[in-house]
């Protein structure tokens, strides 16, 4: 069963066929998203059993983070070629496969080589995903589909340091891996018997394998730079590395203008909608990494809360998003997208400065109470309020035919951003290299590094009410105008939105 862009997509979320979709783009983005989160509540029984230091552990969570933010727009790129639920399923296998490796691998070294490999899966699945609902649903369900998306993919990302933390204190950190083993059994048929494919049928020409290389290896060369820092100090290989690593990152950026058919087009920037809630993701997802990175070995090492107990202590802001993401998202629908995307980052700032009470009394019930709870409930409804709103805005502001091109970029700059975080925020705040084994000493810097978590988010608030407009209001959406159309590869660029696209009074 496949459907081109030109047949328009008319699947209804309430139908049979639509929670078909759903669920298996639930499925596969939240074993991404769970191996995103999951990973940090294992970090220090991982540091304990393969004698690793603080490095070592932020190379556990940026390998992955790594190849995925690096190829996430070449898997994009090939779902809209070769058919989004084909190169989705390859991904979900690959992911699945490489989680295989990181259970069983016998120390750090393999660990973080096995992690590597799971990015590359992850860029394969995610993009489609996302892809998958904006190609498949009737225009007018589109959000809707979003904030059940958003939601229960949150919930799989928030979820994951509670299951995390049954694992890790039952049968081990290896487990937190092999979880993905029965999830994509269940994903890879469903997705092969209920969902239809679907293909951009003007992707043409060569992929861009050179960006792609150059840009991975940016990211790579400044997040060694990052993470090498505070053990070597100032020596010629990390600053060689970070100026390597912005030379690469020009030479990217220079390629990508020069090719005909180049991964991160420029001309898709033109939509300054598409740009600006680019960047307020740079800055949302920034803090967010930072915070998950740190907090889930805050509460540990610190306060004394076991793996379970920490990822239970986290719970609060899965309810939420499992409550409420899909209202959420209705909300950005009806209002349009400044108000939640201003209002979210500041709700989520405030529970990132409440977790500086978190600390060596936090551990009893009484100091969870007065302490975790108040600050993981803020920070939920920060993320309610913004998620959903945050996706739909993406696609919202681009052709249906670049669906995966869209999602790909955006998934790439969250993912990005969470990676130079993790790199640059122990580096910042002063941590040593046995930080996490030192509750003193991590409990300073971790007060140090939450008011940057902060200021990202407030930043990213202030960017989105200066920038993002409804697509009615003026000088809103670039992309309406006839010239945008043209550079940005749509055929026919009248002014009014063709039936495949997702309208502005619908989308907001």
């Amino acid at each position: 069963m496949e459907k081109s862009e030109a047949d328009g997509p008319g699947i209804r979320v309430a139908s049979a066929a639509g929670r078909w979709v759903v669920l298996t783009t639930v499925l596969g983005s939240s074993m991404a998203m769970l191996d995103s989160t999951v990973i940090n509540v294992a970090l220090p029984r991982i540091g304990e059993d393969l004698g690793t230091d603080l490095a070592a552990l932020q190379w556990t969570v940026n390998a992955y983070m790594l190849t995925l933010a690096g190829l996430i727009l070449l898997g994009g790129s090939l779902g809209d070629r070769y058919g989004r639920r084909r190169v989705f399923v390859v991904g979900v296998v690959w992911f699945a496969a490489a989680s295989l490796a990181c259970g069983l691998a016998p120390n750090a070294a393999v660990l973080i080589a096995a992690r590597a490999l799971q990015g590359v899966g992850g860029a394969l699945l995610t993009p489609g995903s996302l892809a998958l609902i904006q190609a498949s649903f009737h225009p007018d369900d589109r959000a809707r589909a979003v904030g059940l998306w958003s939601g229960f993919g949150g919930v799989g990302a928030a979820v994951g340091p509670f299951v995390g933390g049954w694992l890790v204190d039952g049968p081990g950190w290896r487990w937190v891996f092999l979880l993905n083993l029965p999830l994509a059994a269940v994903c890879v048929p469903v997705a092969l018997r209920h969902v239809p494919e679907s293909r951009d049928p003007h992707a043409h020409g060569r992929f861009d394998v050179v960006g792609a290389v150059l840009g991975a290896l940016a990211l790579a060369l400044v997040t060694y730079a990052l993470i090498a820092a505070p053990g070597r100090g100032a020596s010629p290989v990390v600053i060689g590395a970070a100026l390597g690593g912005v030379a690469l990152g020009v030479a990217f950026v220079q390629v990508e203008r020069r090719r005909a058919d180049p991964m991160l087009p420029p001309s898709v920037f033109a939509s300054r909608q598409f740009t600006a809630v680019n960047v307020v993701t740079l800055c949302v997802y920034a803090a967010l990494g930072g915070y998950f990175f740190l907090s889930a070995i805050q509460l540990q090492v610190v306060a004394g809360y076991s793996a379970l107990g920490a990822g239970a202590a986290l719970l609060p802001t899965t309810l939420l998003m499992l409550l409420f993401s899909a209202a959420s998202g209705e909300l950005g629908q009806r209002i349009g997208p400044r108000v939640p995307l201003t209002a979210g980052p500041l709700i989520a700032a405030g529970g990132m400065l409440l977790m500086l009470r978190v600390g060596p009394g936090s551990g009893s019930v009484t100091g969870y109470l007065t302490d975790v709870l108040p600050a993981v409930a803020v920070l939920g409804a920060g993320l309610v309020t913004v998620v959903a709103p945050l996706t739909a805005s993406v696609l919202a502001s681009v052709d249906t035919a670049r669906a995966g091109l869209a999602s790909g970029i955006n998934n790439a700059a969250a993912r990005a951003a969470g990676l130079i975080a993790v790199a640059a925020l122990p580096l910042l705040a002063g941590m040593g290299p046995d930080a996490y084994r030192d509750a003193g000493e991590f409990a300073a810097t971790f007060r140090r590094a939450m008011p940057m978590c902060a200021g990202l988010l407030v930043l990213g608030a202030l960017i989105a009410w200066s920038t993002v407009r409804r697509p009615s209001e003026p000088g809103a959406e670039a992309a309406r105008r006839p010239e945008c159309a043209v550079h940005c590869g749509v055929t026919s660029p009248p002014l009014e939105p063709a039936p495949e696209t997702v309208r502005p009074e619908t989308t907001g």
